[in-house]
């Protein structure tokens, strides 16, 4: 079958940072199910793995996490899904990815796909939805009030792909008020059409435009990039016992400006759940299912912004140049083989 990989991890500037393959066809056991996959969409992770983890011998290492597709084939323990279903996923990072005519996925951490919009639009959205449906709801727990803050969240990044779907699933599942940083026209246009309250700068000092708001200090903040640099701003305009989570991954961070306000620090990453096998990994599949749902009631839309054709080592190539450069708003997918 075709799929798109690496043997070495380099910058994405290397003839052969990411190879056109020819591998095996694998086959479904236990809890996983094979899934045709049909679309994929690019994460900072896919970029991230690329650069820095080395592939396993001769084996190529292959990418990806978003797919949607249609299921192929059963495991012996596996009974959510019949051959024939669609559905989609965001995979395990300790499994080869999804950018291959076919994979194997734990059947627990997939949902049923939704029906009402493009094959490729729900590409998009899988692995931001569920990093920031858990970072809101489990994490962040934003339905148990913080004493005396604003009913409020900021988030850091609102025009990035996890950004552009929190905003959406915190405008249809809270009645929190939600204030989003974006610096661009474009991107600030971006983030109000997603439904933000209020849209701040993050080039410029955050507390005193929050203040300016008259809302008061906000309860929650989440973090979606350089949140090492934004800890000092946070800290001073976050309430007291106000809760802040972070998905990124920077070389130090600080966390002493939080004591005085006793606020809580909550990471999140998606793959906890399947790199663990944790008692509650089924949750992802069950959030993908909700998800689909609101989907499909009109109350969530796609973030995918840009379509790079289909799935072969040059447009995604081109997909890991412009998450690198840190122009991407929403998501970039691609489809077929």
């Amino acid at each position: 079958m075709k799929a798109v990989g690496y043997l070495a991890p380099g910058p994405i500037t290397r003839e052969d940072a990411l190879l056109d393959l020819e591998i095996d066809k694998p086959a479904a056991t236990g809890h996983d199910i094979l899934v045709r996959v049909e679309a994929v969409s690019v994460n900072p992770v896919d970029t991230k793995i690329r650069t820095n983890r080395p592939a396993d011998g001769d084996t190529p290492a292959i990418l990806g996490w978003d797919a949607v597709g249609e299921v192929a084939g059963v495991g012996d323990k596996a009974g959510r899904f019949q051959v024939g279903d669609k559905v989609w996923y965001a995979g395990a990072i300790n499994r080869p990815g999804t950018n291959a005519e076919f994979h194997l996925v734990d059947e627990r951490i997939v949902g049923h796909a939704p029906k009402s919009i493009s094959t490729a639009s729900a590409a998009a959205l899988p692995l931001t939805t569920l990093t920031a449906q858990e970072m809101i709801f489990d994490r962040l727990r934003v339905t148990d009030p913080v004493p005396g803050a604003a009913n409020a969240i900021v988030i850091i990044g609102g025009a990035g792909g996890v950004g552009s779907i929190a905003i959406q699933l915190l405008r249809a599942q809270t009645d929190l008020t939600v204030i989003a940083t974006a610096s661009r026209p474009e991107t600030r246009e971006w983030v109000k059409g997603l439904g933000a309250h209020h849209v701040v700068d993050h080039s410029r000092p955050l507390p005193e435009q929050i203040a300016a708001l008259g809302i008061g200090a906000p309860a929650f903040v989440f973090s979606t990039n350089y949140s090492d640099t934004y800890v000092p701003q946070i800290a001073e305009f976050i309430a007291p016992q106000g809760r802040f989570g972070l998905i990124d991954d920077p070389e130090d961070l600080s966390i002493m400006p939080f004591k005085a306000k006793a606020v809580s620090i909550h990471w999140e990453l998606m793959f906890t759940r399947s790199l663990f096998s944790t008692p509650d990994i089924a949750r992802q599949g069950e959030i993908l299912d909700k998800v689909a749902g609101l989907i499909d009631a009109g109350k969530i839309r796609s973030t995918a912004t840009e379509t790079y054709g289909s799935i072969n080592a040059e447009n995604l190539k081109r997909a890991h140049a412009l998450i690198e450069s840190g122009k991407a708003k929403g998501k970039i997918v691609l489809e077929g083989f």
